[in-house]
């Protein structure tokens, strides 16, 4: 806005800057108040709401962590194993407590093949035709229409191959180039073979049960193979390296055979309670950030009796996502058994509405057995606590969703805002013109007739002074 004048008129003497000043901001004031509180308010409201779009973001992102389908947060039991680099060990919801002593002679293999070494003229004319690829009693077939490169087949054979588990190279060595496929199936009888037919005939042939040899086709190195362990001394095979029959409730991940002459991998199942006491806390920590934010947001400060609203008191957004989150606390997970979180030692302040952890409660539920495999049900089932939570907030925090249309709510008023505002400096700044133009000539006037005034004086003056001389 342009600065009125400062200095004072010329002609009559009136600090004219002033004078426009004061009523400019007079004019002024009330529009400006109303515009600024708007604004602080809209600006406040919508730092609140992105606060709470984070906080609940982060609140579904700590649960669904929790609730992972492969997560072990909220299992009863806990399996450890002495050598993780040997046999890795997984507790679930039907396991039970014990000690088992493991031994591997070896683990489950896959089957890598080569082809005959080709020539360069070879490589750079595959005739076409069609590969049969065979494992485990399964056909796949590879149709080459056109003569191909070597490495057009490789790329034919991955397309078509792709999702069954086996995928093709090339390799070359000192006898020329070789395409080589390889298997993610392990266990005995899982060895590849290739058949050519039409044009390309047995150019490609692989026999998956002879061992490569010279420049001939066959499998690279020994054939695929079942993987062969004891468990208290009881021998057991597997075709692949994760167990999850041998021990009920565990699942076994064999990662290498014990050294010759070496000790038995002990592998400890026990109950899991400092585990489950974390995970209890974690999620607990999770759900309380969000009610102490929207306590925040909501209610306000009282000083010298003087109440000061919060960025949202008044506005319905965060007490209906406090109810919506509420209700799932309190709802039953299960009819029977475990059914709600006082039974496992999580207690509700009545006055805050957050949770806490009694540690002899919960020590006591843990000790009850028939508690333990319904932990994990009760948090991270189908219909367990996690999911339901997750659901409730979820047409908050979604694209489109609650937060979503306030916050573009919001910022449409502080446009409209931002818009009042130029229009009231622009009215304000004619204004200041205006004001300024017309006492300016109001003191040119003023000026001229004082002028006029001294001129007048000055002609009845003389005339006196001539009267008085004769």
């Amino acid at each position: 806005m342009a600065s009125p004048i400062t200095s004072t008129g010329i002609g009559s003497g009136l600090k004219i800057g002033e004078m426009v000043t004061a009523l400019v901001d007079a004019e002024k004031a009330a529009k400006q108040k109303q515009i600024t509180t708007q604004t602080n308010i809209q600006k406040s409201s919508l730092t609140a709401v992105g606060q709470l779009k984070s906080a609940l973001a982060a609140f579904q992102s700590s649960i669904k962590s929790l609730g992972d389908s492969s997560s072990t947060a909220f299992q009863a039991f806990a399996a450890k194993s002495s050598n993780d680099l040997i046999v890795k060990a997984t507790a679930g919801n039907d396991a039970v407590a014990g000690t088992y002593s493991i031994k591997i002679d070896n683990l489950a293999t896959s089957s890598k093949v080569g082809s005959a070494s080709l020539n360069a003229a070879q490589v750079s004319a595959i005739p076409s035709g069609q590969l049969t690829i065979t494992q485990n009693g399964i056909d796949s077939v590879v149709k080459l229409d056109n003569t191909m490169t070597l490495q057009q087949v490789r790329d034919q054979i991955n397309t078509q191959m792709q999702g069954k588990g086996i995928s093709a190279n090339i390799i070359n060595d000192a006898n020329g180039s070789r395409l080589v496929l390889g298997s993610t199936t392990t266990g005995l009888g899982s060895d590849i073979s290739v058949k050519g037919s039409g044009d390309i005939g047995s150019l490609l042939d692989v026999d998956g049960t002879q061992i490569m040899s010279g420049t001939g086709a066959g499998t690279i190195g020994e054939l695929a193979k079942d993987a062969k362990f004891s468990i208290d001394g009881l021998a057991l095979t597997s075709s692949k390296n994760t167990v999850e029959n041998a021990i009920s409730g565990l699942k076994l991940e064999l990662n290498a055979a014990t050294p010759t002459g070496g000790v038995a991998t002990t592998v400890t199942v026990a109950t899991n309670t400092d585990g489950l006491r974390t995970s209890l806390q974690g999620f607990i920590d999770s759900y309380n950030t969000v009610v102490r934010l929207v306590d925040t947001l909501t209610k306000g400060t009282m000083t010298d009796g003087k109440f000061t609203a919060a960025a949202l008191t008044g506005d319905s957004t965060p007490r209906n996502i406090l109810a919506a989150m509420r209700k799932e606390i309190a709802a039953s997970s299960a009819t029977t058994g475990l059914t709600a979180l006082s039974q496992l030692g999580i207690m509700t302040d009545q006055k805050s509405g957050t949770l806490s952890l009694d540690t002899t409660k919960f020590n006591k539920a843990i000790g009850d057995k028939e508690f333990g495999s319904k932990i994990q049900d009760f948090f991270a089932g189908d219909s367990g606590l996690i999911k339901r939570l997750d659901k409730a907030v979820e047409p908050f925090t979604q694209a489109g969703g609650v937060l979503a249309l306030r916050e573009s709510s919001l910022g449409r008023i502080g446009k409209r805002l931002e818009a009042d505002q130029e229009a009231l400096d622009f009215r304000i700044e004619n204004l200041t013109k205006s004001l300024t133009k017309k006492y300016n000539a109001m003191d040119l006037v003023v000026a001229q007739l004082k002028a006029t005034g001294n001129n007048i004086t000055s002609i009845f003056e003389a005339m006196n002074a001539q009267k008085n001389a004769s």
